[in-house]
């Protein structure tokens, strides 16, 4: 594959909830690979940028008040930025996207269904990813489908399962 067919992924993570232990590289490492294995056909001449940030419940409470009419608190909200059109000197597309996780729910949860902070951080980061690349879980079938893929990848990184655990 020449250099201008090279999927591009770029990953920045804003760490503004810091009290859950977070392994950066490992995080950016799962980012990409999901990128890498689920983008679809069009995945070689995709640049991706997928900004995460990493909040309490307070902010995402506020995110998800100000974006969705949600007065709640929540795992994850993933949003796509992206512009459709593609470059005149490219046939590169690109998806700008950015996910906003609750590293507060996230510890609490973990703790509730003992497992690392680092897992639940993890699932709710491949949650929004999926959500942006084409799963959704509007039915009790294709939620069962993405819960078992978040399960798949997730063990495939050395967490185990973490969403289809019997205490969930």
């Amino acid at each position: 594959m020449d250099s201008k067919n090279k999927q591009q992924i770029f990953v920045q993570i804003t760490r503004k909830f810091r009290d859950i232990q977070t392994d950066l590289p490992e995080l950016r490492k799962l980012v990409k690979f999901i990128c890498q294995q689920l983008a679809g056909p069009e995945a070689p001449n995709t640049r991706f940028e997928i900004s995460i940030a990493i909040v309490d419940d307070d902010e995402i409470r506020r995110l998800n008040s100000r974006f969705l009419s949600h007065n709640t608190a929540t795992d994850c909200l993933s949003f796509d930025l992206s512009d459709e059109q593609k470059s005149k000197e490219e046939s590169r597309t690109s998806k700008i996207l950015e996910l906003v996780v609750n590293g507060e729910m996230a510890a609490r949860q973990a703790n509730q269904r003992g497992h690392s902070g680092r897992a639940e951080l993890a699932l709710y980061i491949t949650h929004g990813l999926l959500h942006q690349l084409g799963f959704d879980d509007s039915t009790q079938a294709r939620a069962k489908k993405m819960h078992d893929k978040e399960d798949e990848i997730l063990q495939q990184f050395g967490f185990g399962i973490v969403y289809n655990k019997k205490n969930r």
